[in-house]
């Protein structure tokens, strides 16, 4: 019974650990893992990539054991998985499992194993073997056996075994050494003693390319290399190669290498050539014999369009393609926005409104039902990664990305959603809904919102992008 009540325990932290972000942020700060603890150092390197996170209460919880569910996540995020939650091949996983997406991509890569009778078993305890299996097949250390990935993992300076000199293979791992074992697989500095060498040369082919602390653009960057400038592949993670040039190293993005066994961009700059694919569309709400609410002497048409064009000026000259559904005062019907965005082959919709009814904050809806527009799992991270930004941007109540059954959205075959940037009828949004000022710091907020979606959909470097407006 008592391990029961763990192991739902156990779910219910580990439902509220996050995918990961596109934009650098601050790591947390837990409180039960303060300056003196062993593996603080770890933790936080993760915690800033959000590869982990803790609890809603501030919490790590380092002694707690480690699940399947929770190891598959995360490694799946240091190798840049889609986390999307979707069915699985395990009779045991379900859709709703919040590590679904990535037990199912990861069994697909043969990194994790189901049993023989078709299960997953993602509420059981990881042993300390397992997880030496679990990094050798992730990072591809060579270790095959449990023998030689534990040989694997000490050669390279990721873990020393225990004090009585065992390594402890049946025991359970805790949070604690498990975020201590993938932080030095991914990030060779953590490493002690290991033996690392450079695995060959590679080239960069992007005008300027940010090295980075970790294998995610949410980590900070710490230098950067230019177009031509040779450097020492060491080790792959993902989609990012963790390189070394003079007295730089670190993470870059693996698309934007040549040569060297690093995967080949296209020819010319490999954002560019991605960015010139995609068509945003841009939905001003409203128009017309529509006038949306007003109160405190403001229309809704009218801030929707001006915050639009302001969005559609920032995506000028990046390489995006990007269309508004209406650029003037005129009444677009809602099946008429949804047909512009398809014959448009629109890969993104955002449609942007402004809200009435007595409250405060922003909010952002996504359609949740796979029925007409399956892009639910897309569309819920457009909506977060926008409202993210746009509460930062006028530190505004954060209403949430919400599930919204809207007709642009539901009828949509695109991720889609819709941004309500605040009530017009509240005295305090409504002095920044009709200020210019303002209204260009939503737009630059929907900007980086959408910037946000595609690196994390992705793994491109958006930085050249970013900088046109930090």
């Amino acid at each position: 019974m008592k391990r029961k009540i763990l192991v739902a325990f156990c779910l219910v932290l580990l439902a509220v650990w996050p995918m990961p972000m596109s934009h650098p942020q601050a790591a947390p700060y837990f409180y039960d893992v303060g300056t003196t603890h062993r593996a603080k150092n770890e933790i936080y390197y993760l915690a800033e990539g959000e590869i982990v996170l803790g609890s809603v209460s501030g919490h790590f919880y380092p002694a707690k054991y480690v699940t399947r569910a929770e190891a598959a996540a995360i490694i799946g995020r240091t190798l840049n998985f889609d986390g999307g939650q979707r069915d699985t091949r395990f009779k045991d996983v379900g859709k709703g499992n919040f590590a679904s997406g990535y037990i199912q991509e990861a069994a697909e890569r043969n990194i994790i194993n189901g049993y023989q009778d078709g299960t997953f078993r993602p509420d059981q305890f990881v042993t300390r073997g397992e997880m030496a299996l679990l990094i050798n097949r992730a990072y591809s250390l060579g270790g095959t056996t449990l023998s030689t990935a534990v040989q694997q993992l000490k050669i390279k300076g990721i873990a020393e075994g225990k004090a009585d000199g065992t390594f402890g293979e049946d025991e359970p791992i805790i949070r604690a050494d498990f975020a201590v074992f993938v932080a030095r697989a991914i990030n060779p500095q953590y490493r002690v003693n290991g033996q690392l060498t450079s695995t060959g040369q590679a080239v960069v082919n992007a005008s300027a390319l940010n090295v980075r602390r970790g294998p995610s653009t949410g980590y900070s960057a710490i230098g950067l290399l230019y177009k031509g400038q040779s450097v020492d592949v060491v080790h792959i993670v993902g989609n990012w190669a963790y390189v070394r040039a003079s007295d730089l190293e670190g993470f870059v993005s693996r698309s934007y290498l040549v040569d060297a066994g690093v995967s080949q961009p296209d020819e010319g700059d490999a954002l560019s050539n991605y960015v010139k694919t995609q068509t945003l569309i841009i939905d001003p709400g409203h128009g017309g014999s529509d006038p949306g609410a007003a109160a405190n002497g403001l229309v809704e048409k009218n801030i929707n369009l001006n915050v639009a064009l302001k969005v559609k000026s920032l995506f000028e000259n990046t390489g995006f393609n990007i269309a508004l559904t209406r650029e003037t005062d005129v009444f677009v019907p809602l099946s008429g926005r949804v047909s512009f965005a398809k014959e448009k082959g629109g890969n993104v919709f955002v449609s942007i409104h402004t809200n009435a009814g007595g409250g405060t904050g922003t909010e952002t809806y996504y359609y949740s039902a796979a029925g007409t527009n399956p892009y639910v799992e897309q569309s819920k991270k457009l909506a977060q990664c926008i409202q993210k930004r746009l509460v930062e941007a006028w530190n505004a109540v954060d209403r949430g990305a919400k599930r919204g059954n809207l007709h642009v959205l539901r009828e949509n075959n695109m991720p889609a959603v819709l941004v309500e940037l605040g009530f017009i009828d509240r005295a305090e949004d409504a002095e920044k809904l009709g200020s210019s000022y303002w209204q260009e710091q939503a737009a630059k907020a929907i900007y980086l919102g959408i910037l946000d979606y595609y690196a994390s959909e992705t793994g491109l470097d958006f930085q050249p992008l970013y900088d046109r407006v930090q």
